[in-house]
């Protein structure tokens, strides 16, 4: 027991930090034989994930919209996110599009060593009304049960949102939660009971957490094990562009972002560690849908309520790195690839397509895939290039869910912020450990 005691008191991002280092070792040693041997760790971390992620959500986001709507008006702080979610998505366009010629990645690209990749189908895009009535659950039930685990292009596990679900049950969850306003105190005995549930599964995250250091040890495992990196050569420069163009977003605009707002951007960026680490790994938002809350409440001092509302809202819609860089990048390597000059309005039409789509795509499992489609149709670029990038979509995957994630907590910080909804002290305070200490004890 003292060993475990003595791993507990480690910070928990030093422990997602050795798992992710240990866990690279052991599948550059293993080769890939560490899918076999140690991917199953990772499996069942996602499963952990998966299991907790919509309970959290629905009992958080009711529990919100009943304590919000009595307080302050909801739209507003809705329409305040949304405005941010648009102006951070227009930053990270004019990122994208900025590194795409600084570094043009689709110069100099010997076309004889790429091919599309075997697993690549054309997307078909939904249009802005499927997404809109899809939204609307037919069975709540059903998009209570709709989290489904997902193949990455390399065959890894991913968590994929089937049936637009998180927004499904962001819809749901706050229809309950107006009501409850409604009847008042006529459900009076409700109202704590979805407190309480959210606090339960708060605590139940907090017993989830314990395994993502072993989970970041199987998956970066697994993915470094199998992984053929000599595929990633032809296009080493588009991948260095990316990464390149995903750490400015990061470090710079969002920096500049919460010092205009008077906030220290080192205590946001040590708050918001586990979750960005997380995003990394896992390649996805939902799986760091429970640490992007902890971080927001937790360790930056968003209000609880607020923060249970944006950022569910934001692991669907709020997509810098899959819905703006990557398309708009991605966009300029395949005009330089193809030999082809994009004029002004081109350029114009992919930052006006990469802003628009990423709403317009919301809770759509493969955001990056389907963003990439819209953007590129849009600007009357070839398709079938996507599939050569697509060869190499987990290791972009990565960095763009870290740009994703780290988004995702930024604007709750922003707008709670703005309209008084931040503790400074907590903000100034900046833990690291998502409430892990906090763990409730007899």
């Amino acid at each position: 027991m003292s060993l475990v005691r003595t791993w507990l008191k480690i910070p928990f991002w030093q422990r997602v930090a050795a798992g992710f280092v240990l866990g690279a070792l052991a599948g550059w040693l293993m080769g890939p034989a560490a899918q076999t041997w140690f991917g199953p760790l990772g499996t069942v971390y996602v499963n952990l994930i998966k299991m907790i992620a919509i309970p959290l959500v629905f009992f958080a986001v009711v529990s919100a919209v009943g304590s919000l709507a009595g307080q302050r008006s909801i739209a507003a702080l809705a329409g305040r996110t949304f405005v941010w979610f648009a102006i951070t998505a227009v930053l990270a366009v004019a990122v994208g599009l900025a590194f795409g010629w600084l570094f043009r990645p689709g110069l100099g690209v010997d076309m004889s060593s790429l091919q599309v990749a075997e697993n690549y189908r054309q997307r078909e895009v939904p249009g802005p009304l499927d997404v809109l009535f899809n939204i609307v659950p037919e069975n709540p039930f059903r998009a209570l049960a709709a989290l489904g685990a997902g193949k990455a292009a390399d065959g890894q596990n991913i968590i994929v949102p089937s049936n637009f679900t998180i927004l499904q049950v962001i819809f749901f969850a706050g229809l309950l939660g107006f009501a409850l306003v409604r009847l008042g105190e006529k459900t009076a005995g409700l109202r704590p009971l979805f407190d309480q549930g959210r606090e339960l599964m708060i605590q139940v995250t907090r017993f989830v957490l314990e395994a993502t250091p072993l989970g970041t040890f199987g998956l970066i495992a697994a993915l470094v094990g199998s992984y053929g990196f000599g595929q990633l050569l032809p296009l080493g420069k588009f991948v260095i562009a990316l990464y390149a163009a995903c750490a400015f977003h990061i470090i710079v605009v969002y920096s500049g972002l919460l010092l205009a707002h008077g906030l220290n951007p080192l205590k946001f960026f040590r708050g918001a560690a586990p979750a960005m680490q997380i995003g990394f790994v896992a390649s996805s938002s939902f799986a760091a849908l429970p640490l992007s809350l902890s971080s927001a409440t937790h360790n930056l001092g968003v209000n609880k309520d607020y923060a249970s509302f944006a950022v569910p809202l934001g692991a669907s819609i709020k997509m810098d790195g899959c819905g703006a860089i990557y398309p708009a990048l991605g966009a300029v390597f395949i005009a330089q690839f193809m030999g082809l000059e994009l004029s002004t309005g081109q350029y114009f039409i992919i930052a006006l397509a990469s802003v628009l789509g990423s709403f317009g795509t919301a809770g759509v499992p493969g955001t990056a895939v389907i963003m990439a489609t819209v953007v590129i149709s849009a600007a009357g670029l070839p398709l079938e290039a996507i599939g050569i990038l697509y060869a190499i979509d987990r290791v972009l995957d990565m960095m763009r869910t870290m740009t994703n994630v780290t988004g995702q907590v930024l604007v709750p910080v922003l707008v709670a912020r703005q309209t008084g909804l931040l503790d400074r002290e907590v903000y100034e305070r900046a833990s690291s450990n998502v409430g892990v200490e906090d763990t409730a004890r007899p």
